[in-house]
């Protein structure tokens, strides 16, 4: 009866964290179709762009929506929790569509290939290594806090090498995040297959999402060829 149990439960280990990587590729793909169909539409360019009131808006509601689903999943439905998940990955299209009309469609090609395989190795050790990376992945996000002031900091400085040493430390830190976050997936997606453990993979997908959007525009900045 016990060993019944614990391959159940291991059945649906094994669901819920393929459920992660499903969501996790299907939000990309409509991030990845919105930018393209934005791009292409010189309305929606006029309307996104055309002030930074729209533009900042929807940057706003996309840091809204993230914060809202990690404060309150346990209350959301499932339901409710997709729905978030997918409409973050539309806005997310939405900003990300200026990326078509900065870099070439090749070269953004060829960054998103690097992306996916470096994102999928690390992904891969960190879902079999036996190493803890609790240590690492706290220094990491210290990293990523100094990141984002550095950011802050060269967009007066404008210089394009503080820039390329940005980018390039960016692409380690999210190279490591991913490791992180996946093994931390796996920590806790170690339950059973309810409805509330399929709103933390909701989670866990948003989080692997986030992870590979920031690793392809840090190696764009790097090997993107621009217009």
């Amino acid at each position: 009866m016990d060993s019944y149990i614990a391959e159940k439960i291991e059945v649906s280990q094994t669901l819920l964290i393929r459920k992660v990587y499903v969501w996790m590729c299907a939000a990309l793909l409509i991030t990845a179709v919105t930018a393209y169909r934005v791009s292409n539409s010189e309305e929606l360019l006029r309307l996104i762009f055309s002030s930074k009131m729209s533009f900042f808006g929807i940057i706003i509601a996309q840091f809204a929506i993230v914060w809202f689903l990690s404060a309150r999943i346990k209350t959301l439905t499932f339901s409710t929790a997709t729905i978030l998940f997918a409409l973050y990955s539309v806005l997310m299209g939405v900003t990300m569509s200026c990326i078509f009309l900065a870099y070439t469609q090749s070269s953004i090609a060829s960054t998103f290939f690097i992306t996916a395989g470096t994102f999928a190795v690390m992904s891969i050790y960190g879902f079999t290594t036996k190493k803890d990376l609790t240590s690492i992945g706290g220094l990491l996000i210290m990293a990523l806090v100094g990141l984002i002031i550095a950011s802050v900091v060269n967009y007066f400085l404008k210089s394009s090498m503080f820039d390329l040493i940005i980018s390039c430390i960016g692409v380690l830190i999210f190279v490591g995040l991913t490791a992180y976050d996946t093994q931390k997936i796996k920590a806790l997606m170690n339950q059973e297959n309810t409805e509330e453990n399929q709103k933390m993979a909701i989670i866990g997908s948003l989080m692997l999402y986030l992870d590979f959007i920031n690793l392809f525009l840090f190696l764009l900045r790097i090997f993107g060829r621009r217009r």
